[in-house]
């Protein structure tokens, strides 16, 4: 009879605390490694750290990111997505880090939302308008072209 193989872990980083302690003993990555999974470049994650967002421990001259660096590179990546700016990603991964309340976390990143989408619906608007005028132009050069064939 054969026995069905083990599942593999749960991926810990899809955890709903970024801010839990990895496990004793818990994985650690570098910087290359860091990069090549999330696709980004050595020079992104230095500028994070530069920004506060990651805080590697160092082993000599070398950053060693545990799981709460490699999960705030994941949520930065979303939030940049999102447009957010990386102080705003940073406030809310910080707070989403705290262990207080939520509801002021909460409040917080819906006000960037808020205000993120009404700058995207401005956005909107504006691209709207440009197309609108692009078109007038379109017709009334297809005019010309046209008054300059019958001549």
């Amino acid at each position: 009879m054969q026995t069905a193989a083990p599942e593999p872990p749960a991926d810990p980083t899809l955890s709903t605390d970024p801010g839990s302690p990895p496990p004793a003993g818990g994985r650690s990555w570098t910087i290359t490694e860091l990069a090549l999974e999330f696709d980004i470049t050595p020079r992104a994650i230095r500028f994070y750290e530069d920004m506060g967002i990651l805080t590697p421990s160092r082993d000599g001259r070398n950053r060693v990111y545990d799981l709460r660096d490699r999960t705030r590179i994941k949520l930065t990546l979303r939030g940049k997505r999102l447009g957010l700016s990386l102080q705003e990603i940073k406030q809310l991964v910080d707070m989403y880090e705290s262990p207080t309340d939520t509801r002021a976390q909460l409040t917080a990143f819906l006000g960037i939302l808020q205000a993120h989408r009404a700058q995207l619906e401005q956005q909107r608007d504006d691209i709207e308008v440009t197309l609108a005028e692009i078109a007038q132009h379109e017709e009334k050069c297809r005019g010309l072209l046209a008054e300059a064939g019958r001549g």
